[in-house]
């Protein structure tokens, strides 16, 4: 049982982090009734994803990864296809983070020449900061982040209850400004909900119990909906959906949100205490996928191309490139977000799809399989390759850039 509450609580603290920072910003323009609607298809659609994982693990050791379960099915090509995806989506996440953290930075900095040499200044001093806990070791990460993510945890309640009060029924009966919008805020949203890389780590814990992992998975995932739905409700309440645009349009960065909390409430602690759990939760967050992509990249060198790499060296890869997106773009958070919700759509979706169609033609006797037959898995398929694809659509003009 204990070891259940304590998967189930890591399901929900690896989803609750910086990408629910993206939502008000990516949602300004659609609404409160939309956007629940979205919460509520993505949370089903990613937790149907997930129990196809805990299928595919009756097949597999219980210490397997995703890329063994690739492997497994389709091959070693599996196996180098699902972990460049991996690779992909992580940096994405990185570069968002950066962008994000260097964007609240630089709002606390004294000006540096001009803005935009802030900006930049500040996004070198987020990454070396907290990058270097990352390159001494996974201790020292996970000692700061227990405690960082007690403190975010705590400051999200104090944002919620000071901001439910003030909540305007007029503002949540606020309408898209354009319907094509909440197809294009899709795969930003996707990233929020985001644990399915945490899967084999919890099935290695939990000895490969497939109830308690599905317990898990189920309690967990919804209690970050719970928390996802009453974090919309504050912000999309809060904020008059004309001037929460207006802010973004001249600031479309995490900062835009602090200004609009402040501009349209008038009130310094409500401002302060926002600006405290974005910052928590990229902190957390940027230590967590951190850690997670050196790691990532350390093993791929040491079993592919027999490379024991250093630190340093792990270092200086992990974060490169994704300092070269935030000075190039210091505004790219939603942009970083957005590829990232990409590259996760067929990570989270079109990988277990795929694995799962196979699996059932091989074991078609397993003991726990999800509801659904091909159909089921054709239609999440189908929409898996739509999410992945609307990033491009939005690039080529077909669908609207999301606010922010």
């Amino acid at each position: 049982m204990n070891k259940t509450v304590g998967s189930t609580l890591l399901v929900a603290g690896t989803m609750i982090g910086a990408g629910m920072l993206a939502m008000p910003l990516t949602s300004a323009g659609i609404g409160f009734s939309a956007t629940l609607l979205l919460l509520l298809g993505l949370w089903a659609l990613l937790t149907f994803t997930a129990l196809l994982f805990v299928e595919l693990y009756q097949t597999a050791p219980s210490d397997a990864g995703i890329g063994t379960l690739a492997e497994q099915y389709f091959g070693r090509p599996g196996r180098i296809i699902s972990t460049a995806v991996l690779i992909i989506f992580l940096y994405a996440l990185i570069a968002a983070y950066i962008s994000g953290g260097g964007s609240l930075l630089a709002d606390t900095l004294p000006t540096i020449i001009d803005d935009e040499t802030t900006g930049k200044t500040a996004v070198l001093i987020f990454t070396v900061f907290f990058g270097a806990f990352i390159v001494i070791g996974t201790h020292s990460v996970d000692k700061i982040n227990r405690l960082l993510f007690f403190t975010m945890i705590t400051t999200f309640i104090v944002v919620l209850a000071l901001m439910l009060p003030a909540i305007k029924l007029d503002n949540l009966m606020a309408m898209p400004i354009d319907n094509a919008l909440i197809i294009s805020a899709s795969p930003v949203f996707f990233t929020a909900f985001g644990f399915h890389g945490s899967i084999p780590s919890l099935n290695k814990y939990l000895d490969g119990n497939v109830k308690a992992l599905r317990v898990a998975i189920l309690v967990g995932s919804g209690i970050t909906l719970f928390a996802y739905i009453l974090w919309q409700l504050s912000t999309h309440g809060l904020l008059t959906q004309n001037e929460f645009l207006q802010i973004l349009q001249k600031d479309p960065t995490l900062n835009g949100l602090v200004t609009a909390t402040l501009t349209i409430t008038q009130s310094n602690i409500m401002a302060n205490a926002v600006k405290i759990f974005s910052t928590l939760a990229l902190i957390t967050s940027f230590l967590g996928v951190g850690i997670g992509l050196l790691e990532c990249i350390e093993d791929l060198l040491k079993r592919s191309f027999n490379i024991n790499a250093g630190r340093f060296s792990l270092g200086l890869m992990t974060f490169i490139p994704p300092i070269v997106f935030a000075l190039f773009y210091p505004k790219g958070f939603i942009l970083a977000l957005g590829y990232a919700g990409q590259m996760f759509a067929f990570y989270a979706v079109v990988l277990p799809v795929s694995l799962v169609w196979k699996a059932r033609k091989i074991h078609p006797l397993l003991p726990y399989k999800v509801w659904g037959g091909n159909l089921t898995l054709f239609i999440v398929l189908v929409l898996g390759v739509i999410i992945t694809s609307i990033p491009f659509a939005i690039r080529a003009g077909y669908l609207p850039f999301v606010v922010g």
